[in-house]
């Protein structure tokens, strides 16, 4: 006599939610590049696309209402007035590269990602920059250690160079560490009902 004993195993997944909050922004400056501007920034909070730059319009412009909420007309202005000195920046530095590589005419483009992140659990905040030339790492900021990481030898002379501008480090880290997080959780709480929180499983 055969004895089939089945055993009933129930599985049960625990799902964590991290509420990580994020602020980034992306420069995309080109060169030769046909029928695409020449510079692009955008803006995104918990991957929510929050403003718009490029350089044909020259005009910084709200993506979300509850922007428009929160902000007004010299806040336009002004953020308008530094995507346009991001832009004459990013003309000279992408040439600057270029000789670094040896480079002269040719399609080529620099790219920047910046911004910080924010758990509204625990209150941490952390910060991050990192450039990237030709669709390969530049130049990255390492916020803890406040150096730059420079994974080839053409950008190790803007690492030195940076490295030793210790106000400038010290802006960066003010930056990252209080007022980008600031602003962040100024938006995150007015667009709180259209934002999706960042899930991570762990």
């Amino acid at each position: 006599m055969n004895v089939f004993v089945t055993a009933e195993i129930t599985v049960m997944c625990v799902i964590v939610w991290i509420l990580l909050h994020t602020l980034r922004y992306f420069y995309t400056a080109s060169s030769d590049v046909p029928n695409f501007p020449e510079f692009v920034s955008v803006g995104y909070v918990d991957d929510v696309q929050i403003n718009h730059y490029d350089s044909n319009t020259r005009r910084d412009v709200p993506k979300q209402d509850w922007m428009k909420d929160i902000t007004d007309e010299q806040y336009w202005e002004r953020s308008t007035g530094k995507r346009i000195n991001h832009q004459q920046a990013f003309k000279v530095n992408i040439e600057i590269v270029k000789q670094r590589f040896n480079q002269t005419g040719g399609v080529h483009i620099v790219q920047v990602m910046y911004g910080c992140e924010w758990d509204d659990e625990t209150g941490d905040v952390d910060g991050y920059e990192q450039h990237g030339y030709d669709g390969e790492d530049f130049i990255s900021l390492n916020l803890k250690e406040q150096i730059w990481i420079a994974p080839n030898q053409q950008a190790f002379i803007t690492k030195l160079k940076w490295d030793n501008n210790k106000a400038w480090m010290s802006n960066r880290k003010h930056y990252y560490t209080e007022e980008c997080p600031e602003w962040l959780k100024k938006y995150v709480n007015a667009g709180r009902s259209s934002l999706m929180r960042t899930g991570k499983l762990l």
